[in-house]
């Protein structure tokens, strides 16, 4: 039997992205089509066919054809061949819009320009639920979950979802979705989510009725007046300010979380230490209605 990284080595890089590609949008959207793979390549319909046809040679049984989708859906005992499904691996080629996560250069800095990340705990949950939470949300469908929340109120709680969008705040990823339960838009953090499974049931809802995720405020920032004028200066300078304040414009329901990652002094009077909190906020009375959480 030809072993999973024979397999890999045999195929032509060209092909072998590709065929990532069809693997990671079939587990991750539930199903992968012509017109997806060949868009996804600038292919023709003809070529995108080919690709699929090979993947099927490759790996007997993991994709089946669904008349009623008119694509490719995971088998039943679908296994990884070509792509990497881990979360932390998919994750960033979907927010990134990447057909595939990684070259052929192994640990060879194809750009010759060294990088690093901060090394922070992953916050994901597994890739069989994380596949449930993005196929309910590619096919405009409801999502049953049993979620861990912070609260002991709801603690292990079930609940039906409707979700619209992924959310990456820089430490950890959310699903913004409508919650039955309570009839509003909430985040639900993925690493709480302990299970999921997507339902046939069409979504009632969607992101256009989600006005948090519609509407837009501006944040109006400026350095702390606990600075010096030259740390001022250079902190404009630093934004790309144009004038004496910085203007962000985020969606209401992103409003916390862009003001964590700023580190943000959001006390009436600015009393945080300047030096880690180097940006004030001036117009909370604006933000505060709609970020109420993340206010000091």
């Amino acid at each position: 039997m030809i072993s999973k990284e024979k397999m890999r080595l045999d195929v032509k890089w060209a092909t072998r992205q590709r065929l990532q590609y069809i693997e990671l949008m079939a587990w991750y959207t539930g199903v992968v089509t012509r017109s997806d793979v060949a868009r996804a390549f600038g292919q023709s319909d003809p070529a995108a066919t080919k690709d699929l046809k090979l993947y099927g040679d490759l790996a007997p049984g993991n994709l089946v054809y669904n008349h009623s989708v008119f694509g490719f859906v995971p088998g039943e005992g679908f296994a990884a061949v070509f792509a990497d499904l881990a979360p932390e691996a998919a994750l960033p080629v979907i927010a990134a819009n990447l057909a595939v996560a990684n070259g052929p250069y192994g640990n060879e800095l194809i750009y010759g320009l060294p990088t690093a990340s901060l090394p922070l705990p992953a916050r994901l949950p597994g890739p069989h639920t994380l596949a449930q939470i993005t196929r309910a949300i590619h096919g405009r469908r409801k999502l049953r979950v049993s979620y861990r929340s912070l609260s002991s109120r709801e603690r292990g709680a079930a609940r039906v979802l409707e979700p619209h969008t992924l959310v990456n705040t820089g430490l950890r990823w959310h699903v913004r979705a409508y919650s039955e339960d309570t009839c509003d838009f909430r985040d639900f953090v993925l690493s709480r989510i302990t299970e999921a499974h997507c339902l046939e049931t069409p979504a009632d809802s969607g992101e256009q009725y989600d006005d948090d995720w519609v509407e837009s405020v501006s944040l109006v920032l400026a350095p702390h007046a606990g600075l010096d004028a030259d740390r001022r200066e250079s902190l404009l300078l630093d934004y790309g300010a144009s004038g004496a304040v910085i203007e962000v414009n985020v969606r209401r329901a992103l409003l916390g979380y862009v003001l964590q990652r700023l580190n943000v002094d959001t006390t009436p009077d600015h009393a945080l230490n300047p030096n880690a909190y180097q940006l004030m906020l001036l117009n909370r009375d604006e933000i505060e209605p709609f970020a109420a959480w993340a206010f000091r």
